[in-house]
């Protein structure tokens, strides 16, 4: 329990489970079953929501401590047990899986036709795995709810995406479980030396360099790919392609984060002296990520495409941050992976928004748009400009602090990762240029209309937030503040420690 004896993790954790399961019990016709399904899926995400905020405005931010900790014995003989609390990293993950858990069934309401009550029951059921996950403190728990993401994002892109779903669908799958399976066996070998799988417990565990290397290794396999880091990206185009329009949103939005999450959580303060020597690797993966997807996006005709690579490149920025093990650096991929989640996820409502009116997502197909639909074009162009890290917006602090922490470890890997502002700006331009500017060329275009009611509270917390984030971003980075400062003491104390003895 926390310190007010409320189980409020627990409640925002399992509550969406509740609402998956009155779901199951709803009778009638089927357009009656639909309508009440969204209703019951709406209210359910936004009751988590408020719950959320009680969480984020009873934070302490002066603290690196666990807060709002729950703990329950369930086989102690094994060391296993029930453990929930988030740190000041964590609580902003939980607030952005339960910010755009509700986003998206909005976005869905009319654009999922067939099956909707399952549609959001998986909804429901992947944001219980999202929350759980940032929001466990025992590493089995961990894994568990790492890989129940899986499933119901599986069904997602399977059953409601586009033609080559199943093939998108069982790609994902594959490339993430693989990579996993190794990261189960780097577990196993901690409670096997350490005789708990408790994550506060492992931390204070010594782990011999060769050792840390090969757990390296087996948590990087995991990580890495839910990142994802080149060269394991390639199933991100296709399932962002192939998803619908919420599924793309909350795969940009949070379930890219869980890698980076990742090595925040395990690989760096378990294992620094693997972390120390690997980080030459991981400059070199993020540097050529940085450069190669964006060309790559430079090239795309699928404007869902050229956004997923772009996502590449940004999550690029996100893991040279981590590894250049500063406090610039830390805080700027924390801060980037959160204004991340909401410009990409922003950007792939905006291609939704389109395509639900024209049914397709090729570039060439439009042009013009802003003559008819000028409040989108206005909507579009902020977060196009966010997405190229233009200051002011959600998309600048975070670049910006990588660059700077990168440039006191090595300037030329911060000036070459300083090309993902040059070319973001060449593809995020022309895509913009050829989707909403020149002549209307089909009939199809001249007819659409602009925002509905719906779409206009789909898009408005996240034009707040863009905004927010661009011009107050130190709301946000006071919260994980005193977690990255212990982060690197501890880090730093770690690595004196084997120096210390080679002296």
């Amino acid at each position: 329990m926390n310190a007010a004896g409320f189980p409020l993790l627990s409640l925002l954790t399992f509550l969406p489970l509740v609402g998956a399961g009155i779901l199951l019990f709803i009778r009638g016709e089927e357009a009656v079953v639909a309508s009440n399904a969204r209703w019951t899926a709406l209210w359910t995400s936004l009751i988590v929501f408020g719950l959320s905020l009680i969480l984020w405005f009873s934070f302490d931010k002066t603290t690196a401590d666990y807060q709002f900790v729950e703990q329950m014995t369930w086989m102690p003989e094994f060391g296993l047990g029930y453990h929930l609390g988030v740190d000041g990293i964590s609580v902003l993950f939980v607030l952005l899986s339960t910010l755009l858990t509700p986003i998206c069934i909005l976005a869905s309401w009319e654009s999922v036709q067939t099956r909707v009550r399952e549609y959001m029951i998986a909804f429901l059921v992947l944001e219980t795995m999202m929350i759980g996950m940032f929001a466990s403190l025992d590493m089995l728990m961990f894994y568990i709810f790492f890989e129940g993401v899986l499933v119901p994002m599986f069904l997602i892109i399977g059953v409601w995406g586009g033609a080559r779903r199943v093939y998108a669908a069982y790609k994902l799958f594959l490339y993430t479980l693989l990579g996993s399976l190794l990261m189960l066996l780097a577990i196993l070998t901690l409670w096997y030396m350490a005789g708990t799988t408790s994550i506060p417990e492992l931390m204070k565990l010594q782990i011999p360099r060769n050792m840390q290397i090969w757990m390296f290794l087996a948590f990087f396999a995991s990580f890495a790919v839910k990142v994802p880091m080149w060269p394991v990206h390639t199933w991100l185009p296709d399932a962002h392609v192939e998803a619908p329009t919420a599924g793309s949103v909350i795969l940009a939005g949070v379930l890219l984060k869980m890698g980076g999450y990742g090595f925040l959580r395990f690989s760096v303060p378990l294992l620094p002296e693997a972390t120390e020597w690997f980080a030459p690797l991981i400059f070199a993966l993020s540097v050529i990520a940085v450069i190669y997807t964006s060309l790559v996006a430079m090239a795309q005709e699928d404007m869902k495409k050229l956004i997923a690579y772009s996502s590449v490149a940004h999550m690029g920025i996100v893991t040279l941050g981590i590894f250049v093990m500063n406090h610039q650096g830390l805080s700027g991929a924390i801060f980037q992976m959160l204004s991340h989640g909401i410009v990409s996820g922003a950007l792939f409502l905006c291609v939704g928004v389109v395509y639900d009116r024209v049914h397709s997502r090729e570039i060439n197909r439009y042009g013009g748009v802003a003559k008819v639909m000028p409040v989108y074009a206005v909507l579009f162009m902020g977060f196009t400009m966010a997405s190229v890290a233009l200051p002011g917006t959600a998309g600048f602090p975070g670049e910006f602090l990588v660059l700077v922490g990168a440039w006191q470890v090595n300037p030329w890997v911060a000036f070459f990762a300083g090309f993902s502002m040059i070319l973001g700006a060449c593809y995020m331009l022309w895509l913009y240029r050829r989707v909403l500017f020149g002549r209307i060329t089909k009939d199809e275009i001249k007819h659409l209309l602009d925002l509905s009611p719906r779409e206009w509270l789909t898009f408005a917390p996240l034009v707040v937030l863009t905004l927010w984030m661009g011009l107050y971003p130190s709301s946000f980075t006071s919260f994980f503040d005193a977690s990255v400062t212990a982060l690197l003491a501890r880090h730093e104390a770690a690595l004196a420690l084997p120096r210390l003895a080679g002296m």
